[in-house]
């Protein structure tokens, strides 16, 4: 059976709602935040050296990184490509577009929404009075001036490919939802998505997917607001 290494709010949560779409049978091994740093805890190390969740275990095989799980996953038991485009033809718009979003999704979508959340605590830790303000000047000039216009240019971009409704490789639901869901899980938290009806009816749609909230039972209540 496929072992799932689960970190509370993590991406880790990506992995079992791709499993629970695909009715693959799994166990989950829980792991919990360390409550002042929020870090994964020394326990996963054993699992994998850099520690992370997710992890997934196949046939005595450790996986780390979430897309890379979820590639192999679809590579491995999709047969039937209910989720995935067929591999060939190579250069079908389908599978263009599909590999594009499973790589888009932590390549260049998240790493400005990481920024966010790393200055947004810099700016509300505690520090001495007298480097407060200088601290949050240069949290607040960084965020103004380059931070929150890629948050907009992200969010421009991910609006813009959902016109018409559809999903991110095109009409049908593919794995590539599912890695795009959490940029957009977090852009919900930490950007203001009122001028995004696309990006909101994405995430409403995701929502109502039974195995979205089977995926929710196993793994528990889901937030990106710390990770």
């Amino acid at each position: 059976m496929l072992t799932v290494h689960h970190l509370e709010n993590s991406r880790s949560q990506r992995v079992l709602w791709l499993l629970e779409e695909l009715a693959l049978p799994y166990r989950v091994v829980h792991h919990k935040r360390d409550p002042k740093a929020l870090l994964a805890p020394e326990a996963l190390r054993a699992v994998h050296p850099l520690g992370k969740a997710p992890v997934l275990v196949d046939e005595g095989q450790a996986l780390a990184e979430s897309g890379a799980i979820l590639e192999y996953l679809v590579e491995r038991y999709d047969t039937g490509h209910a989720l995935s485009p067929p591999q060939e033809p190579a250069m079908a718009e389908e599978r263009l577009l599909y590999r594009y979003w499973m790589h888009y999704a932590e390549g260049s979508a998240m790493p400005p929404m990481l920024l966010t959340l790393v200055l947004r605590r810099i700016r509300n830790a505690p520090m001495p009075f007298f480097a407060r303000p200088i601290a949050r000047a240069i949290v607040d000039r960084t965020l103004a001036g380059f931070v929150s216009p890629q948050v907009k240019l992200h969010l421009d971009w991910m609006e813009q490919a959902l016109d018409g409704g559809g999903w991110f490789a095109g009409e049908r639901f593919t794995a590539a939802d599912i890695q795009m869901s959490f940029p957009i899980e977090a852009a919900a938290v930490r950007a203001d998505l009122r001028d995004y009806p696309n990006l909101r009816g994405f995430l409403e749609r995701i929502h109502a997917r039974p195995a979205y909230q089977r995926a929710l039972e196993q793994g528990g209540p889901f937030s990106v607001a710390i990770g």
